[in-house]
This record gives structure tokens, sequence and C-alpha cells, in this order.
């Protein structure tokens, strides 16, 4: 019990990775009038946890939860795999944060690592099968993108609880999937939500970081 504590607690809001600040591109998206209502949000996250940064962070975290792993080269690789600036910036920044965190908790210390790295390290030594580990890391994901939706679509509150709930099944699917699939199956074709991520660099105004 505590083991899954820890881990919901790594991945709550409250915890200082200040996921709060990305948007994943989801701002550009909003402003251009990509995203009006809880069914435009539901297909765009589903794209990306389906097809894209949701789906290559779920491979990577479970191969970073081996303990035999080389978390150096999948660190190099989740660096590689970023489409854009503001997206390395993001998985980067907030790896570093959970890290340093996590470290500060447990008196030991983490490197800095991409987000989904960097969790695995810190979760090894948790006694919870890879596909929970992995779903967590999901919601928690999907989760900041439905807040930030609620407040600059604006959603309502009980709408982007209804977008979030319709996501379960996806994100159990994919978590699920992840845990059985070799590096080699790592790709991504959400091609409009990292061209979202690239426009978002060149926006005026912007609340986000990404």
């Amino acid at each position: 019990m505590t083991d899954r504590l820890s881990l919901i607690q790594w991945l709550s809001p409250a915890f200082p990775t200040g996921g709060f600040a990305y948007s994943h591109g989801l701002e550009w998206a909003i402003d251009a009038g990509q995203i009006r209502d809880a069914a435009a949000l539901t297909d765009w996250l589903t794209t990306i946890l389906r097809h894209g940064a949701g789906w290559q962070d779920a491979v990577l975290l479970c191969h970073a939860l081996d303990p035999s792993a080389d978390l150096d080269a999948l660190t190099d690789l989740a660096a590689a795999l970023q489409p854009s600036s503001e997206r390395l910036q993001e998985t980067l920044d907030q790896g570093t944060a959970l890290a340093q965190a996590v470290s500060a908790l447990r008196d030991t210390p983490l490197k800095p690592r991409p987000l989904p790295i960097a969790l695995g390290e810190a979760a090894r030594g948790l006694a919870l099968p890879p596909e929970e580990i992995a779903a967590h890391y999901l919601h928690a994901f999907a989760s900041n993108l439905v807040s930030g939706a609620v407040r600059f679509v604006p959603l309502g509150q009980n709408a982007g609880q209804r977008a979030l709930h319709a996501l379960h099944p996806v994100i159990a699917d994919v978590a699920a999937r992840a845990t059985g699939v070799t590096l080699d199956d790592l790709g991504t074709a959400a091609l409009w939500a990292d061209m979202a991520a690239m426009r978002h660099e060149t926006m005026q105004v912007r609340i986000f970081r990404t």
C-alpha cells in the first residue's frame, strides 16, 4: 500500500515538478480554435495517448523500470525522440524536478533525466507492476492537460472530468500494451500535436512554457 501511495504522491499535482506550467502544445491548439469543447479535447488527448507522447513515454517508462536497463542510453534516446525544443524542455525540466524531489524524500541522489526515465528509475524499488505505474503516469499526464483546458478553453469542471473519465479505457489499454513491446516498437504519429508544440514556440502571448 505504501508503495502505491508513494507513486500517487510523485504524480500528484502537489508534487513540485511544475507540471502545471506545461501544456504540451495545447495552449496553441486552444488559441487556434482547434479545441473548443470537451469532445475535441478528448479526441486530441486520445491521439496523443495512443499515437504520440503518451505511447512513447509509456514504453520508455516500462523499459526504465527494468533493473538491467541502461538508463543513460534510455536518457539519450528519450531526448533524441523529442520533436521540438519545447517538448525537450518539457520532459527535461519535469524529469529533473521529479528526480530532485524524490532524492530529497529518500536522501539518495537521482540523476536529472527526461520525465519517464526519471520516474522509471525512482519507481524501480516499488512493489508495483509496470502496467500500473505506466497507467498512473499516463493518467497524471492527461489530468494535467485537462486541467489546463478547463481553465483556458474554458470548460466547466464537470465537462473536464467527463473528458478525463472518457480517457480511462485509453489509458488502461496503452499502459497494458506498453509493457510487452521492445524499443523497436517506439514511434509516434500525432503530427498535429507535434506541430502545435512547434507553433507554440512563436506565440507572442503565452501563459504556458510549452
